[in-house]
């Protein structure tokens, strides 16, 4: 009796099972992330970087639309570390978020954390990155969220899918690169190549070896997860002589549209369909990416490429030819401060808004900000001399003219404990303390405020917020990204934005969702979420550097009323300051 009521219970658990997968319910999968060094060479340069498992770049994390993640960090390196899951909404799960000192503590040497999270209402490419200093420069890898067990992509399914993932390589330590810089108020060294999944290509010196080829057969069409995960640079991406499809951004999915060239900044991800030609063109092709460079400072002004290469027939009369043979065909990219080619191509991107993924578009908005972003200056410590903008001031960079101080102890914890005092104030100020013409002539007074300062917002607030870029130093674009929300881009345009004439132009039909959002170059660009998410979240931009300099703030968003509106406790082992 016993025996069978065991094989009785296995089947039972065994039926249980398979229901759940037939009804789309999730699995957890499991993975372990050994933060460890690892010798590596590129440009002819070997140096020890931190990564994940000893690959560069790191591991995927492969999962499905509602399935929960669970990865075990083991920190075996001298620097205190986070991951964060770049485009997670991590509903109810900050404490899984990442970024050091405002969600959790780092890990510390010999220590380990357990990241728990859900993956909720998403399905495309994110990818994970350290979140602390600049250390993601080497850890970073992608996050591939497949659509739920027999559910189809909202487009031709590919023959393959391929992660194509940009990264910046420094022959130097860029730890040491931004110590220098935050000590002499300068701009910090650029890096020393771009990088296609690790590998510099045959543009750089020393690098042929080191190339990414993409092989693909004729007739075929394949799925490009793009991602940029460069530290400092906006990036024009083309392939010679084939046109890409856009279907998805930031693990949204967009109307489709046809390009040439797509443009990503750091912290996006785009996804995009590449048709094959039909018969095999006797040629390979360059696949090739540059920097949008907008600021004043240096730039890592170089090229990355990859090569598109395309199998032979096997009774081909060119199939004993070497491919090195055929004719090599590069593609034209935009100049380097291409702004209406950047401003063009954000603007063709639109929700797919339909039945099946509705664009829900916050219709409301019961509060409005106004936030000013761009550089400043803070004064040269007495007895130094320093690199900023002259000799006596540091280069800074500000949200509404408040530089943010990272606390000492994170900021999440505090929240929960309700232990603020002496972490943060929540006194951010909604607009701007000291208007001025944004983008025309700047005021003499370049200097901004330091200070840890959150917005606190009622659970389930609707928000509208403008992000205008500033002249202070001169215009940039500034990839901002939102942590824990996806936003809304209802509307951007050049000069300062007019809030009498600008709103009734705004999309709220099927604009594009998406969690990293570039304001443009002397222009604004504005945006809605829904405050449904209760934690501390952080804002930022995404060119690291500016993160340094202080471009980033915090949302603390209250708990709901009901149990699921609530931020549980957070897990026994975070790791402690």
């Amino acid at each position: 009796m016993g025996a069978s009521f065991k094989v009785l219970f296995l089947v039972l658990n065994f039926l249980w099972f398979f229901s759940r997968i037939a009804n789309g319910a999730g699995m957890t999968r499991h993975y372990k992330f050994n933060i460890k060094l690892q010798n590596v060479t590129r440009l002819c340069h070997t140096k020890s970087i931190v990564s994940v498992n000893g690959r560069f770049p790191g591991p995927p994390i492969m999962a499905r639309e509602g399935d929960r993640v669970v990865v075990k960090v083991v920190n075996h390196v001298q620097n205190n570390v986070t991951i964060h899951w770049h485009g997670i909404r991590q509903l109810r799960s900050g404490w899984a978020d990442g970024p050091a000192y405002v969600t959790q503590c780092p890990i510390q040497t010999g220590q380990s954390y357990v990241y728990n999270f859900t993956i909720t209402g998403q399905r495309g490419t994110l990818f994970w990155h350290a979140h602390i200093s600049w250390l993601r420069s080497t850890l970073y890898g992608p996050i591939i969220i497949l659509p739920k067990k027999n559910v189809p992509y909202p487009f031709p399914k590919p023959h393959k899918e391929v992660p194509i993932i940009f990264g910046e390589w420094w022959n130097a330590d860029p730890e040491a690169v931004i110590a220098q810089a935050l000590q002499n108020g300068g701009g910090p060294n650029v890096s020393d190549a771009y990088t296609i999944n690790g590998l510099p290509g045959p543009l750089y010196n020393c690098s042929a070896q080191d190339t990414f080829k993409l092989k693909v057969k004729p007739g075929k069409t394949y799925l490009l997860r793009m991602i940029n995960a460069a530290l400092n640079d906006e990036l024009f991406f083309s392939i010679a002589n084939h046109t890409l499809t856009v279907v998805d951004v930031d693990a949204i999915y967009v109307k489709p549209f046809k390009t040439d060239t797509i443009l990503i900044t750091p912290g996006q991800t785009t996804n995009l369909l590449l048709k094959a030609k039909p018969h095999f063109p006797n040629a390979t092709f360059l696949m090739a990416a540059r920097p949008y460079a907008t600021g004043q400072g240096t730039f890592d002004n170089s090229t990355v490429a990859g090569i598109l290469q395309y199998e032979q027939p096997p009774k081909s009369p060119f199939s004993k030819r070497h491919s090195s043979n055929l004719p090599l065909f590069k593609p034209t990219l935009p100049s380097l401060n291409d702004t209406s080619f950047a401003a063009n191509f954000t603007g063709k991107l639109r929700s797919l808004a339909n039945a099946q993924f509705p664009a829900n578009v916050p219709q409301k908005v019961d509060k409005r900000f106004f936030f000013t972003v761009g550089l400043g200056t803070n004064p040269c410590p007495q007895n130094q001399t320093c690199q900023g903008p002259n000799n006596s001031t540091k280069f800074s960079a500000a949200v509404n003219n408040v530089s943010f101080v990272l606390p000492t102890t994170a900021m999440l914890q505090a929240h929960f404990f309700q232990q603020s005092k002496g972490v943060y104030t929540t006194d951010f100020p909604t607009t701007p303390i000291f208007p001025f013409n944004y983008t025309g002539t700047p005021p003499n007074n370049t200097m901004v405020s330091n200070g840890t300062k959150a917005v606190v917002l009622p659970f389930n607030t609707s928000v509208e917020l403008v992000l205008q870029d500033t002249s202070i130093l001169g215009i940039e674009s500034h990839p901002l990204h939102l942590h824990g929300f996806n936003c809304f881009v209802v509307g951007q345009g050049f000069g300062n934005f007019d809030s009498n004439k600008d709103p009734p132009k705004f999309n709220l039909v099927d604009p594009v969702e998406r969690n990293t959002v570039g304001v443009p170059s002397g222009g604004w660009v504005a945006i809605r979420f829904q405050a449904d998410n209760p934690g501390v979240w952080f804002m930022h931009c995404h060119l690291e550097v500016h993160t340094s300099w202080g471009l980033r703030m915090a949302w603390i968003v209250m708990d709901g009323k009901l149990p699921n509106q609530k931020l549980p406790p957070p897990p026994s082992d975070l790791p402690k300051c």
